[in-house]
């Protein structure tokens, strides 16, 4: 003969068992709880612990780094990931037509040295992007903070970017950098992050992998990733 198991819960009993509970009184009481661990959680500390003090050569690939022009070495090291570095509108034009990706967007402060030459080269660019017309835009131009040269990464400041899904939702992603702007490492750039909320390091097109592993790109963002120097 097998016996019942012996519950171990410890049940809290009502104040007076004959009143019925309110489920409206019970989510706003867990939503208050809830809302208050979080706010907790994430207030900022008065005193904040210092970060650890090392040598950050020894995080550095010195194969990657090989060489002095910084464009150059962000250059070699953005190839390697499927990036397009490229220095000239009229190269980029080039690509979008002989692609067939004839119908994009520009933000407008880049207009005069980028959007401008494309159009006179026949593309169709807007300086609004309607997020209900998404699919429209098969290209997408907006301003970099910057790019690694070590990593081959594109830099995506949200402070700086005119539309953030413009730089997300277009097969092409054109970021548009100055040389100057161009971090020799990550610890380089990890250094110059500011005070923006959110920024993104572009290392190439979109990736992603299945559990056979097998890579594809332009999943969840661009299938292309060009870098513009001008």
């Amino acid at each position: 003969m097998t016996s019942s198991p012996i519950s171990t819960r410890r049940w809290k009993p009502r104040k007076n068992p004959s009143d019925p509970i309110n489920p409206t009184d019970f989510r706003t009481t867990m939503r208050d709880t809830i809302f208050t661990k979080i706010q907790n959680a994430t207030t900022a500390l008065k005193t904040k612990a210092p970060l650890p003090e090392y040598d950050v050569t020894i995080t550095h690939s010195q194969p990657r780094l090989a060489g002095t022009d910084l464009w150059e070495i962000f250059c070699r090291n953005f190839k390697a990931v499927n990036g397009k570095p490229m220095s000239a509108v009229a190269e980029l034009a080039e690509f979008l037509k002989s692609t067939k990706q004839l119908h994009g967007y520009c933000d407008p402060a880049l207009m005069d040295t980028v959007g401008a030459k494309l159009a006179a080269a026949g593309l169709t660019v807007e300086t609004t992007y309607d997020r209900e017309r998404y699919d429209d835009y098969q290209f997408g131009i907006t301003r970099a903070t910057g790019a690694i040269a070590e990593s081959g990464s594109v830099i995506i400041d949200d402070d700086r970017t005119s539309h953030r899904l413009a730089a997300l939702s277009p097969w092409v992603h054109v970021a548009v950098l100055e040389k100057h702007e161009i971090h020799r490492t990550i610890s380089d750039a990890i250094a110059a992050f500011g005070e923006s909320p959110n920024i993104i390091w572009c290392t190439g097109p979109s990736k992603t992998a299945d559990v056979e592993g097998i890579l594809i790109e332009g999943v969840h963002g661009p299938g292309e990733q060009i870098a513009l120097l001008v």
